[in-house]
């Protein structure tokens, strides 16, 4: 049921019109439990969506009653108009529910630049018929109404003591760090402070969804929201808790690599022997964002040169001539020169494990990345059409 596993979530999922296919596109989730602490992430781009600046400021106190989602828009560069959609999805939702608009948060995906009468009207109804149809089983069809370029809809429930965590994203392109580009909520009964919350989501996201990089771009409209209403009673290990919550995100973060756009591997870049864990990260995006190396991954081609020349882009602490790199299990390079013959490698299989050994450390980081494949191209360059 994601988000509504926990005790005291209520969601819904309607077909508002804004998708060409009739497919549910606005979701609405709801806090029913006795107390309404809320907090967010938001992409690190400079250009942001409408909703995200609407959204910004309403969990600035931490408090959030309900999350309005819509798909088949990104409401962004729409001006004043725009953020006054925002501000009346809030108000619609706010007037219904008997609370406070500035305790809605409100997010979009969809288009960039598109928004007109319309658009508005037909989210507004969205929001009225989504919260008339919200119930405790109605987290699947919110989860199916976020969905853009998705093939499927991604959700997990991670278990606590006496406490759940549940979650919904969506996400297939545009995914690069700054969050990718992603709509997730988080849900949890657990018996959290605010401040608590808003740590342990920072702490999660920092290691999951923000090293997550399919294909370098950054989206407008990235957010992850956690809301917890403490309807369980329990007030969790905070330890116990940061763990789960970090084990959901990643769950979340995986099933958005797997249905990255048009991707035919998910290539998973571990690097060890960093100075630094700031050092493993960069080395790890430096190569999922090498095109040279992911269209060689395409074509099933262990070209490891490619490898230590990305990783020569960075300025982390390493020796190019003793550097160790390994795919799917095989040693292809030691010292920087060659070691297996590249034929005992079977890039085939979908999975894809590089790791990066830099031996001048003891820190670790993984960085999910995808393969460059002619049906990205080809779902990129028709996605406005």
């Amino acid at each position: 049921m994601t988000v509504t596993a926990p005790q005291g979530f209520e969601a819904a999922g309607v077909a508002a019109g804004l998708k060409s296919t009739g497919k549910p596109d606005v979701a609405v989730v709801v806090n029913r439990g006795p107390r309404k602490v809320g907090t967010a992430v938001f992409t690190s781009n400079r250009a942001k969506a409408n909703p995200i600046l609407w959204s910004q400021q309403v969990v600035a106190d931490k408090v959030v009653e309900a999350v309005v989602l819509n798909s088949g828009g990104a409401n962004c560069f729409t001006g004043e108009f725009g953020f006054q959609t925002s501000h009346l999805t809030a108000e619609k939702a706010a007037e219904l529910l008997g609370v406070s608009a500035g305790d809605i948060v409100v997010c979009s995906t969809g288009l960039i630049g598109t928004g007109d009468e319309v658009f508005r009207a037909k989210v507004l109804d969205g929001v009225e018929r989504g919260i008339a149809g919200l119930s405790a089983e109605g987290g699947p069809s919110a989860a199916e109404a976020i969905m853009t370029t998705d093939t499927v809809s991604k959700t997990a429930v991670v278990g606590g003591d006496g406490w759940t965590i549940g979650g919904m994203a969506k996400g297939a392109g545009m995914l690069a760090p700054g969050l990718a580009t992603m709509l997730v909520v988080i849900t949890t009964d657990a018996d959290l402070e605010a401040h608590e919350a808003d740590a342990a989501l920072r702490r999660a996201t920092g290691t999951t969804f923000d090293r997550l990089d399919s294909d370098g771009c950054m989206s407008t409209n990235d957010q992850v929201t956690l809301l917890a209403n403490g309807a369980s009673g329990v007030k969790p290990d905070l330890d116990a808790f940061d763990e789960a919550l970090a084990d959901l995100c990643a769950q979340l973060a995986k099933k958005l690599q797997q249905d990255a756009e048009g991707a035919s591997h998910d290539i998973t870049i571990e690097v060890r022997g960093a100075a630094s864990v700031a050092d493993a990260v960069e080395v790890g995006r430096s190569v999922a964002r090498n095109n040279l190396f992911k269209a060689a991954i395409f074509g099933n081609d262990p070209n490891w040169g490619r490898v230590l020349a990305a990783i020569g882009t960075t300025n982390a602490e390493f020796d190019p001539y003793d550097t160790d790199v390994f795919m799917n299990g095989v040693r292809v390079c030691t010292a920087g020169g060659p070691d297996r013959p590249r034929e005992e490698v079977d890039l085939t299989p979908r999975a894809t494990d590089l790791i990066i050994d830099l031996k001048v450390g003891d820190e670790t980081a993984t960085i999910l990345t995808n393969d460059l494949t002619h049906d990205y191209v080809h779902e990129n360059s028709a996605y406005s059409s």
